[in-house]
């Protein structure tokens, strides 16, 4: 059997591959059309523009279900591992989960309300992704340190709390130097004002999201271990 058909391993690695796809395809789209700066443009911005806002809205969208796919099965994995163990407790699980089910919901906002358009509500999108996915991959962290042995190395317990790391020390800088800034600017030259908040904010934005996507490349050895089966019961009317 190929790697990533074992158990559920395909889950997160089409979450990993099509989410960093996402981004950098509507990246290359926006380069080309010149509708965004080479250096640095927000992640949101190279999907503000049609064509690449349709590419860009299409491809989060399947990657935010993808995620909440994944962030399921972990979410049973971890279900599981309590029931055999009594080493995770099941209400940090269901938190856990609750957190990323917000992040996703978030990214939905983000992926169908450009910010050239509706900029309100795809900032609230962008919060809720971006604090509740830090939350998330913070409290999987925690979780994976406590079910171990099961489910994964010690090894990967630390890459996990380093990317939850590198997350929550780069979601402040994106959040608070792009208030006093705004987003809806597509285009920037080293000479406008706050242009060195605009840098920061955006870069700390593209570490805070690729830190998401390899958080999720810790999960591929560990979802080779366990199967999920729909089980469907009719109901019996009278």
């Amino acid at each position: 059997m190929v790697w990533f058909m074992e158990g559920m391993c395909f889950l997160p690695t089409f979450l990993v591959i099509w989410s960093s796809s996402t981004f950098i395809i509507s990246y290359i789209i926006a380069l080309v059309r010149r509708d965004v700066d080479v250096i640095l443009p927000y992640i949101s911005d190279t999907g503000a523009t049609p064509p690449e806002s349709c590419v860009f809205g299409f491809m989060s969208t399947i990657t935010s279900f993808a995620a909440f796919a994944t962030m399921y099965a972990e979410y049973k994995f971890v279900e599981r591992v309590h029931e055999t163990t009594g080493a995770v407790s099941p209400r940090l699980n269901k938190v856990s989960f609750a957190f990323g089910i917000i992040s996703c919901v978030g990214m939905c906002l983000v992926a169908t309300f450009q910010v050239t358009t509706v900029m309100a509500v795809h900032d609230v999108g962008a919060l809720l992704f971006f604090l509740f996915g830090v939350t998330y991959t913070v409290i999987q962290s925690l979780i994976s340190y406590r079910g171990h042995p099961y489910g994964c190395s010690k090894c990967v317990c630390h890459f996990r709390a380093f990317f939850a790391g590198v997350a929550v020390l780069a979601v402040f800088p994106t959040i608070f130097c792009a208030i006093p800034v705004g987003t809806s600017k597509l285009h920037w030259d080293t000479n406008d004002k706050d242009y060195t908040l605009h840098i920061v904010s955006v870069a700390c934005e593209w570490i805070t999201t690729f830190s998401f996507v390899f958080f999720f490349l810790t999960y591929i050895r560990e979802f080779q271990q366990f199967t999920l089966k729909l089980t469907v019961n009719l109901i019996e009317y009278s």
